[in-house]
């Protein structure tokens, strides 16, 4: 059976982020489907080209590709996309972990475009870019209305560029500039740290993203952490700040060491059918280890399934703040002309049934990020998640 990965996050990394081709030239017979009729379809395109004063604008491949984004955004889910081929190839980089930008996730708090997470160690990090701030214009376009695709064109350029975000940050007075610099990006999938305190070694796991790389760098990762761990070993900080999803089955495959058994997620579709994804049981190597998990709300899709399985099953405390809230679950689809598409079709739902949608998961221990002015590595998120695991 053909492996389907369904994307659990339209994750229209901005460092990003045809029906492909709808036959405008010819008049064709369609029958009725569901009540669409593409009569005054037919009409406007004869109008247009018969009266329309500047005719070399008149572009069949641009009519063809407005036309299907037309229908899809009728549906006002920013995360039903139409993707061009230019959008499409940039999304299929963007899965693959490797592509060019600023290094911002975007997506939407309340229909305003806003960071999802930053990702690290990019120009959107080192300029201080947090998760929750608002993105109110991209150079000088208002981005009221605006889609994830023409947002993440607009921030997208050639490398060594520059282009400024006028932003908003909740608590404070003011909106703010940030001018960042495109540049080649390369995210790593994860990245281990080892952490002392009062004689114990701690396993400080950073999971970026849930791409197709991490099913290779994973198991490599938990049997390093196995070999070096050592008798004085503390437990594991899982981090999954920032992190804004991707592959649900990457998400899977880390949620089967540390829990034993049992449904991790459940997609429940429109139909009524639901599909779980249960605990592979041949993995199960870091059952006895104690853990703890950091999230904040930047953590999306995939990232804050894995959190919310964790907390349900009692496995691990989770530290931070709440998480983004991006709970349905979009099939991505290529046609043969490059484009592509990613229709919304299921929700996921936690081991307790509950929706992660717009609401989110709430951490056992809330802790606010505080930069720390003098001394910026300093991580008081990472430093409560350590004390409360050595308990």
């Amino acid at each position: 059976m053909r492996k389907i990965r369904n994307l659990v996050v339209l994750l229209l990394l901005l460092l990003v982020t045809g029906i492909g081709g709808y036959k405008l030239g010819k008049k064709t017979v369609v029958e009725n489907d569901g009540g669409l009729d593409l009569s005054m379809l037919w009409r406007v395109k004869r109008e247009l080209g018969s009266k329309y004063l500047d005719k070399s604008k008149i572009d069949a491949s641009k009519i063809n590709y407005g036309v299907v984004k037309g229908m899809v955004e009728t549906l006002d889910d920013p995360y039903t996309v139409f993707l061009t081929p230019q959008e499409n190839k940039s999304q299929n980089e963007d899965l693959a972990g490797q592509f060019g930008g600023v290094g911002i996730q975007l997506g939407y708090k309340d229909k305003t475009l806003a960071v999802m997470s930053p990702l690290p160690k990019t120009p959107a990090d080192r300029a201080g870019v947090l998760a929750g701030d608002l993105i109110l214009k991209i150079n000088e376009k208002e981005t009221t209305g605006i889609s994830l695709n023409e947002a993440v064109e607009l921030i997208r350029g050639p490398i060594g560029t520059e282009v400024t975000l006028k932003m908003y940050r909740e608590g404070k007075k003011d909106t703010f500039d940030v001018k960042l610099k495109r540049e080649a990006i390369v995210v790593p999938s994860m990245e281990l740290e080892w952490k002392e305190k009062d004689g114990k070694k701690v396993a400080w796991l950073k999971l970026y993203k849930f791409s197709e790389q991490l099913y290779t760098d994973w198991p490599n990762l938990v049997d390093k952490v196995n070999q070096e761990k050592g008798s004085n070993f503390g437990g594991i900080v899982l981090d999954l700040r920032n992190n804004p999803g991707g592959f649900l089955e990457a998400s899977v495959l880390v949620g089967s060491d540390f829990i034993k058994d049992g449904v991790l997620v459940t997609q429940a579709s429109s139909d009524g059918k639901n599909v779980a994804y249960k605990v592979d049981k041949t993995r199960n190597k870091l059952l006895n280890d104690k853990m703890v998990v950091l999230v904040n709300g930047g953590s999306a899709s995939a990232a804050e399934i894995l959190a919310g399985a964790l907390k349900g099953y009692d496995r691990a405390k989770l530290i931070g703040e709440k998480t983004f809230g991006k709970g349905t679950v979009q099939s991505p689809e290529n046609f043969s002309d490059g484009s592509g598409i990613h229709i919304t079709i299921a929700k996921w739902l936690l081991p307790d049934g509950k929706n992660i949608h717009k609401v989110g998961v709430d951490p056992d221990v809330e802790v606010k990020y505080v930069p720390n002015e003098k001394d910026p590595k300093a991580d008081n998120q990472l430093e409560k998640a350590i004390e409360v695991l050595l308990k």
